[in-house]
């Protein structure tokens, strides 16, 4: 089945993490518009449409965020923080995707208001079966919400 799916933005510092996510995407048949940030920093500059990232044609809004917590310059942590803090960006479904199995991650993820967390799979095949779910719960189940109109920066 093939699975027409929105923007999706992935902020993981992981150069490896991020190609095999691409890969698993394509490996599961979906038409994706896959866009990456290295860090926090990168992702609130993308999502405000600034710096290196200041064409909305380029770097379009994304329908949902996979968000790494380990990450240099602004950790998972605190842009989720940002980013549910923002009337403008709060309604983004961010999912976090990390290699924390800790139970005190996952407790202030869902406090700062991270919509679901998964602990990455191990192997490609896991990662293949995980992005197919993703992609079937938030785009072909879930209805939502269109783009926010003004942004404010965090």
């Amino acid at each position: 089945m093939k699975i027409k799916v929105p923007s999706i933005l992935m902020a993981d510092d992981d150069a490896e993490d991020r190609l095999l996510a691409k890969e698993a995407m394509a490996k599961c048949h979906m038409d994706q518009d896959l866009h990456f940030v290295k860090n926090g920093e990168e992702l609130m500059d993308y999502l405000n449409h600034r710096g290196d990232y200041i064409d909305a044609k380029l770097f379009p809004f994304p329908n949902l965020i996979l968000l790494d917590l380990n990450m240099p310059k602004m950790d998972g942590r605190t842009a989720l923080n940002c980013i549910k803090g923002d009337p403008n960006l709060r309604s983004i479904p961010v999912v976090i995707l990390t290699t924390s199995t800790a139970a005190e991650d996952m407790a202030k993820s869902y406090d700062l208001g991270a919509n679901s967390y998964i602990s990455k799979p191990s192997d490609f095949g896991g990662l293949v079966a995980t992005m197919k779910v993703l992609a079937q719960y938030w785009f072909g189940i879930v209805e939502l919400q269109p783009e926010p109109g003004n942004r404010k920066t965090c």
